[in-house]
């Protein structure tokens, strides 16, 4: 095959998404005061369960791989369908994507022009068919990214075409990727891939947009 068919053959593949998640014990500490420190670690892998199993039905997904040192969370996600790789980087959300990519796009034949995108582990209300009209937007960039619900942080990130995913995540994250160069996807109707949640304001907006079955389920146990 020519390096152009090369190119062309990655391009067409769907995406892999990169979902970083930290250990569980030290998820979510700001939703402390809404669901308490027993709960605050399951929703945290009920939000990730969720999250996983709506991008693996979504018909854009390849596959989604979690890099988490958390062993309870790996096996979790694995019985999903999705691949661990454990955080050897160890330095952060930004260093986990950077790693996760380079797993990707270096593991296999062919690979490196593989598109990948970054998503966040904390979106239980996901809808895969948003989700795939975000990540069709984001087919028409190098990288490009999705704003939070607030419109200050990121909940996606992509990068295609060979591009590095150059990921800036972590509180005013929407600013720095504008910085970078990425485009801003700016979709209406996706609110559910919009949608994180760290605080209980969060996920009581996440509960009415509607939540799949393990956040419905560990959040009736919760006080808020």
């Amino acid at each position: 095959m020519h390096r152009d068919d090369t190119a062309q053959a990655a391009a067409a593949r769907g995406w892999t998404l990169l979902v970083p998640l930290k250990p569980l014990a030290l998820a979510k500490s700001r939703l402390v005061p809404a669901a308490g420190r027993e709960l605050r670690s399951g929703l945290a892998l009920a939000f990730a369960q969720d999250t996983v199993a709506a991008a693996l039905d979504c018909p854009a997904v390849e596959g989604v791989v979690i890099v988490t040192d958390d062993p309870r969370a790996g096996a979790e996600l694995a019985a999903l369908g999705a691949r661990i790789v454990p955080d050897a980087p160890g330095a952060g959300l930004n260093a986990a994507l950077e790693h996760g990519e380079a797993v990707v796009r270096s593991g296999q034949p062919g690979r490196p022009g593989a598109p990948v995108a970054a998503l966040n582990a904390d979106l239980p209300a996901l809808r895969p068919l948003e989700l795939a009209r975000v990540l069709d937007a984001a087919r028409a960039h190098r990288r490009a990214f999705l704003a939070d619900a607030a419109g200050i942080g990121t909940t996606l990130l992509a990068a295609s075409g060979g591009a590095a995913l150059a990921p800036a995540f972590g509180g005013a994250s929407r600013a720095r990727h504008l910085r970078s160069g990425a485009v801003e996807i700016t979709l209406s109707g996706v609110d559910s891939v919009r949608r994180d949640v760290d605080t209980g304001a969060d996920l009581a907006a996440a509960l009415a947009l509607g939540v799949g079955p393990h956040t419905l389920r560990t959040s009736a146990a919760s006080p808020a």
